[in-house]
């Protein structure tokens, strides 16, 4: 990972310029592994982010403003008990270990002044926030190790507090580089995997560096270098080794491409193995643009994966229901048997013996007249009541058939819809723009929100996507139900043109006619947009409906999203995702 032992010096060495002296106003914790502290220094406010997300953990000064829940959870709760109001003294840092410890002086609650440190471990899953009072003991950290999950070292409140084991590698402040490369032919690795296990607080990233710079390939053997090849290697570590004891510092991220709008790495020292690359004035800044993106995509990622499995579980049970449905409309299929023979026994009923375990009558509703029907009877009952025996379950098997054609309708309704939030799932791009799927989710009943966003102020809606035709009208695309609510049976007039994709779930697209007549074009591009946002996306010859807004509507009781429209005409088309870039307002 780019946070390695040399990132870790420059921002102690920016965070004790920065932060040194000054006081805890505020604690938050924004996510269930990350804490931040408002600090006032320097005649500035300072947001100093700890996180210990096992993707993405860090220590930096941020500009990302989160929302926090309504209720601060248990160790925010307690970290502002112990810090707010503290001073903060130093920030420790130990021979390039990826561990930052902040002491702090704060007044307890019998005003008396007390040290406490809170200390981040960057160690990848392993990462935790733990605060320690001045005895070094574990007051608690946001992550509980017991001894089910590590035997060697329990992080739990009360415990006496342990660094991680040390790495058994040299400190970049003590290598000897000549006497290091004496060792390069017993090593039988290659170049970069014996810089890295050599040198502590290296990364990966840095460790292909030295070999860069020193034309060497990082595979390399190293007992297959020449001698000139081992100078030019003493040569580049000796100059970044210079560099990180000197904190010659040029924080910048690395790209793979020329717009900068894919970053790969990052670093303090200057990284000149990557084309593109990008300057910034601290590594707190290159910290924060890095990883805020990276964050929330992956925090995006996941939350969109906690209602995936929302959807797709409440799919299958709906699959399940119309399944089971379905097979009930099988059984009372014939129902219509078991009133003819209860007609057929009435008829009859002078005819039929006592006692008999079946009889033959004459089915005098064939067309032919002379068919004769087998009908089973019960012995033990008489003929009469044979025939309301029938009758009854004739009447079982209509009403059966009654409710349960109406529940398989709702079913396939629901799967429509749940389909469709499916599909529209895909369009989401913020966290937002989750949160309106995950409040339309719940209030369909399909899931419960948890107390901060049952408490969360309602925000406006996010808007719709935003498309221009190429004969420069104004098409538009919802991003979820409620916006395809919102497009069709609000924003849109009545001669405006609504297109969807017919008999596929996808959102709801909307021409702004303005007075002016649709071309041709602009309709094709409209129903290239529906198909694109649709679940068939991926397929060709996609048909998709229009018709003026005024043939569609909403029944009463439909669930969001859910239309229904007359006096359309269907284009067939194929999703372009190029067109849809190309018109994209």
């Amino acid at each position: 990972m780019p946070f390695d032992g040399i990132v870790t010096k420059s921002i102690v060495d920016e965070l004790t310029s920065e932060l040194v002296g000054g006081r805890v106003e505020k604690i938050f914790q924004p996510e269930a592994d990350e804490i931040v502290l408002l600090v006032r220094a320097w005649n500035k406010s300072l947001r100093l982010v700890m996180s210990a997300s096992p993707n993405y953990p860090r220590i930096h000064i941020t500009e990302v403003v989160k929302e926090n829940p309504s209720s601060p959870p248990v160790f925010c709760m307690l970290l502002r008990k112990h810090l707010n109001g503290g001073r903060i003294l130093s920030f420790e840092f130990n021979d390039y270990e990826r561990i930052i410890g902040v002491v702090i002086e704060a007044t307890n609650e019998l005003g008396d002044i007390s040290e406490k440190k809170l200390v981040i471990e960057i160690m990848g899953r392993y990462s935790n926030i733990i605060l320690l009072n001045s005895d070094n003991k574990i007051l608690d950290s946001i992550k509980h190790v017991d001894s089910d999950i590590s035997s060697v070292r329990e992080v739990m409140p009360a415990r006496p507090y342990m660094l991680p084991p040390a790495q058994d590698k040299l400190s970049p402040a003590i290598v000897d580089t000549s006497a290091l490369l004496q060792e390069l032919d017993a090593s039988n690795k290659t170049v970069d995997k014996f810089l890295l296990d050599q040198i502590k607080g290296f990364s990966p990233l840095l460790c292909r560096e030295v070999c860069f710079r020193a034309g060497i390939e990082n595979r390399t053997g190293t007992a297959s270098l020449s001698e000139d090849a081992r100078m030019s290697l003493k040569e580049a570590l000796d100059s970044v080794l210079n560099e990180i004891k000197e904190s010659k510092y040029d924080p910048c991220i690395q790209f793979d491409d020329e717009q900068h709008q894919k970053p790969l790495d990052f670093h303090c020292l200057n990284i000149s193995q990557y084309k593109y690359r990008l300057s910034l004035d601290s590594i707190s800044q290159v910290l924060d643009t890095f990883y805020s993106s990276r964050d929330n995509a992956e925090r995006l990622r996941q939350k969109k994966s906690d209602l995936y499995k929302v959807l797709n579980t409440s799919i299958e049970r709906c699959n399940k229901k119309l399944a089971i449905q379905e097979e009930t409309l099988r059984e009372v299929a014939d129902r219509e048997k078991l009133k003819l023979y209860g007609e057929l026994i009435t008829a009859n009923i002078y005819a039929i013996p006592k006692n008999t375990q079946s009889v033959s009558l004459l089915n005098y509703y064939s067309e032919t007249g002379d068919e004769y029907i087998d009908i089973a009877l019960n012995p033990n009952l008489l003929p009469q009541e044979n025939a309301q025996r029938y009758y009854k379950k004739y009447a079982k098997a209509k009403n059966a058939f009654l409710h349960t054609s109406r529940q398989l309708k709702d079913s396939q309704k629901e799967l429509e819809y749940l389909e469709s939030v499916l599909q529209l799932l895909d369009n989401c791009s913020a966290m937002h723009e989750m949160d309106e799927v995950r409040q339309e989710l719940s209030e369909q009943g399909y899931m419960k929100l948890k107390k901060r966003h049952l408490q969360k102020k309602q925000t406006q809606m996010s808007n719709p996507l935003n498309f221009t035709s190429s004969d420069g009208f104004d098409i538009f695309v919802g991003k979820n139900n409620k916006q395809n609510d919102y497009l069709t049976l609000k924003f849109a007039q009545s001669n405006d043109i609504w297109l969807h994709t017919k008999t596929i779930p996808g959102s709801h697209v909307i021409i702004k006619k303005q007075g002016r007549e649709i071309p041709e074009r602009t309709l094709k591009e409209a129903a290239i947009l529906a198909a694109w946002h649709s679940k068939a996306r991926m397929s060709s010859n996609v048909q998709v409906d229009y018709t003026n807004v005024k043939n569609v509507s909403k029944p009463s009781g439909a669930k969001p999203g859910m239309v229904i429209y007359v006096n359309y005409k269907t284009a067939v088309v194929t999703p372009d995702k190029a067109l849809v870039d190309k018109l994209m307002a």
